[in-house]
Order: structure tokens, then C-alpha cells, then sequence
């Protein structure tokens, strides 16, 4: 027998548990039938919820003895559930979804079947529509794709999910990289391997609501354009040669005009915008090193991804 390890990070999620719980008895009644060597292992991890979503997997637990979980002491973010979940996981094969149902359980044996007959070490999906979403927020996340693809040598796909199948070799090496400040849609890509695509349309969640605010978005592709890329550095240093250049220039200028003239420097108003602009691109070039500064502040503590407070 072989083990098939479903890691579902969790917050707040006690309405839709029960509606993925249902897809998945689906799907693990299809494979019983095309692949019976299978065996699947539910792994939830609650993100330190505070509704009822771990009364609702304790629940589970106690009918099902597949079904296995690791509850935070609070909560410290989905990259850290995800962390977790492949860390706890057993599996020859581990897969990696939402409990919203946006990542669709009817998808798994196509993608199971990627790697037990096509070759290939990952499984992975990506949205073709936004359907449902909101149109800034949709304009805002093809803007980030396109920028960190331009940034970054590591390749970031467009709609990328986090739903996806991993070898177990696969999933060690993900592991290996046990960084603090972690963007796993870029890590998926650095550490390799052959990856299937497979696409879908968006599908909206089956009930609650998202914990995925704009505010929250922006802040993740900070941290995805950090965490893979250090052109906002060079950004930032190259503007400084630039405006050292043009003050080095405007400086010589206003020296020769004065000794042949030989009137005062007018325009002051002009002058006061050209200082406060020059000041505002130090304080963002400043912004720039701060971001990267912190992130290393924050890999030194050496603080724990996670601490765990029951899992069972």
C-alpha cells in the first residue's frame, strides 16, 4: 500500500470542512476503484482558528481514523500551515489544498496519474479566469506576476495555486529550506523538478468567507518580490547614482550661471519641490534597504515557523 498524504491548512474554516470532507469520501471512492493500493491521510492543520474549526476536526478525527491534525498555539500564517503540514506528513506522495473547495478534489486523480504514469514530480494548478473576484484585486495580481517574472529568475506562474501533488523527494527538499520569511509559490519553482501544469476555471469558495484581504495580499507579494529577487537593491542604488549625477550637474550649472550673470538664484518654489522630490526617493530607497534589512533581522532570532499546541 502506498500512502497519499492531504495536508488542508485551516483558519476559521469550521463551514467548509464538512462540504471538503464530502468531496474528498467522493474522491477517495475513486480511487478505490482505479488505484486500491491507495491509502489517504487526512492532515488538518489549524492555524490557530478562532471559531469552531478544530472542534470540527476533532470530530472527524473520531469517526475517521485517516483523518489527523496539528493545532497552532495561535495564529501564525498559511506559509507556516504549509510548512507544518509537509513536515507532519507521511505520505509517499503528499498533496497540498485548500478547505474551501476553490481547489477542486475532482482534480486528483488526473493529477495522481501525472506522476504515477507520466513521470513527472509535481502536479500542479493554475486558475485561467478570475471569476467572481473583483477586478482591482485581479488587475493587481497580474500586475505582481508580471513584475517578479521580470525581477526574479525564479519563475512565478500566473494563477499559480497552491493546490498541487509533490513526490516525497520533492516535498524533503522544499523542507530543507526551513527560512522564516518563506513565499512557497516561489520555493516551489527554486528547488526544481518537473512540474505538470494543469488549469482550471476559479471557482468560488463553497461557504465562509476569505482571510485573504488586499491589505494581506499586498504585504505577500512584498514578501514574494524579497524573498526571490534583489532588483529593488540595485533599484535603489542605481537611483542614487543617478540623482548624485543630476546634483553634481545642477551644482555646475548654478555655479557658471552666477559667475556670468551675476544675479542671486531665483526660484525658490522650483527649488523646494526638487528637494522635497529627491528627498521622497531617498526615504523609498531607505523603505527598500529597511524591507530587506528586517527579513534578515528576522532570520537571525531564529524563532521557531510554528509552535505547536495539539495534534494528534
Amino acid at each position: 500500500m502506498s500512502l497519499l498524504s492531504v495536508v488542508v491548512p485551516c483558519y476559521n474554516e469550521e463551514e467548509a470542512i464538512p462540504y471538503f470532507y464530502e468531496e474528498m469520501q467522493k474522491v477517495r471512492g475513486v480511487f478505490g476503484e482505479k488505484y486500491p493500493d491507495v491509502a489517504f491521510e487526512l492532515l488538518f492543520i489549524d492555524d490557530g482558528s478562532s471559531d469552531q474549526t478544530l472542534r470540527v476536526i476533532r470530530e472527524l478525527r473520531q469517526k475517521d481514523d485517516s483523518v489527523h491534525y496539528v493545532s497552532f498555539s495561535r495564529n501564525f500564517g498559511k506559509e507556516a500551515g504549509i510548512y507544518a503540514g509537509l513536515k507532519h506528513s507521511k505520505g509517499d506522495l503528499v498533496v497540498l489544498m485548500d478547505a474551501d473547495l476553490q481547489d477542486p478534489p475532482a482534480l486528483l486523480p488526473e493529477m495522481y496519474e501525472a506522476i504515477v504514469k507520466e513521470g513527472y514530480d509535481s502536479a500542479a494548478t493554475r486558475r485561467v479566469t478570475r471569476k467572481g473576484e473583483p477586478p482591482i484585486r485581479s488587475f493587481f495580481a497580474r500586475c505582481f506576476y508580471r513584475l517578479i517574472n521580470k525581477m526574479s529568475k525564479t519563475e512565478i506562474v500566473d494563477g499559480a495555486r497552491d493546490y498541487r501533488i509533490m513526490t516525497r523527494t520533492m516535498v524533503n527538499a522544499i523542507l530543507e529550506m526551513c527560512e522564516y520569511n518563506r513565499f512557497t509559490k516561489g520555493i516551489y519553482s527554486w528547488v526544481g523538478f518537473r512540474t505538470k501544469w494543469i488549469a482550471y476555471e476559479n471557482i468560488e469558495r463553497v461557504a465562509g468567507e476569505t482571510k485573504w484581504s488586499f491589505w494581506k495580499l499586498l504585504l505577500y507579494s512584498i514578501e514574494g518580490i524579497t524573498a526571490f529577487s534583489t532588483a529593488p537593491l540595485r533599484f535603489a542604488s542605481l537611483m542614487g547614482f543617478l540623482f548624485t549625477i543630476l546634483a553634481f550637474v545642477m551644482i555646475l550649472f548654478i555655479v557658471i550661471r552666477k559667475l556670468i550673470s551675476g544675479d542671486p538664484t531665483p526660484g525658490w518654489p522650483s527649488m523646494v519641490c526638487i528637494i522635497v522630490f529627491i528627498g521622497g526617493i531617498q526615504l523609498f530607497c531607505i523603505g527598500i534597504l529597511g524591507e530587506y534589512l528586517s527579513k534578515t533581522y528576522l532570520e537571525t532570532k531564529k524563532r521557531p515557523i510554528y509552535i505547536t499546541k495539539e495534534e494528534e
